[in-house]
């Protein structure tokens, strides 16, 4: 029995450790180690590309305008509103994305607490998924903008064309 709980946590703890390496940029990968406390399950990119889930947008309905990840669900942050949710199984995988990864994460943890048990925070956010060459889309079709939420967190955005507004 102590054979496989010492497993269990070593295989938590490299996971861990594999996602905080999923993002191409050295400098925003030790950013995201700090930033984020890593309490739910992460993904990255190239991962959640096949993981056939469902994408949550945890921004802001102005940036969800700007771009989101095709057929995204959209719940917003500071009024997060749960009701796209509503009919999906609790089992079903989820991933929840902002512009980083921050925002993303706490509406993880709140899933989790509402009984969702396959959900995870796509690991860099939406400007990872745009860095490493994914589409975004907006009500028009397939676009190059995204919302870089601010100029400080825009630095993090290294292709696609940023918005502010």
């Amino acid at each position: 029995m102590k054979s496989w709980t010492l497993i269990f946590f070593m295989m938590l703890w490299f996971g861990k450790a594999n996602a905080q390496a999923r993002v191409e940029s050295g400098a925003y990968n030790t950013l995201l180690k700090t930033l984020l406390s890593h309490s739910v399950p992460e993904i990255g990119v190239k991962e959640a590309v096949i993981a056939q889930a469902v994408f949550v947008d945890a921004r802001e309905q102005r940036e969800y305008e700007v771009s989101h990840l095709q057929n995204a669900l959209w719940v917003g942050y500071d009024r997060l509103d749960l009701t796209p949710l509503q009919k999906l199984p609790k089992n079903q995988p989820i991933v929840v994305y902002c512009s980083v990864g921050y925002r993303s994460e706490k509406v993880t943890e709140k899933l989790i607490k509402q009984g969702f048990t396959n959900v995870k925070n796509l690991y860099g956010g939406i400007f990872e998924w745009k860095n490493q060459g994914q589409a975004v889309v907006n009500a028009q079709g397939t676009t190059e903008q995204v919302h870089a939420y601010s100029k400080t967190w825009g630095v993090w955005l290294k292709k696609g064309k940023k918005v502010y507004e």
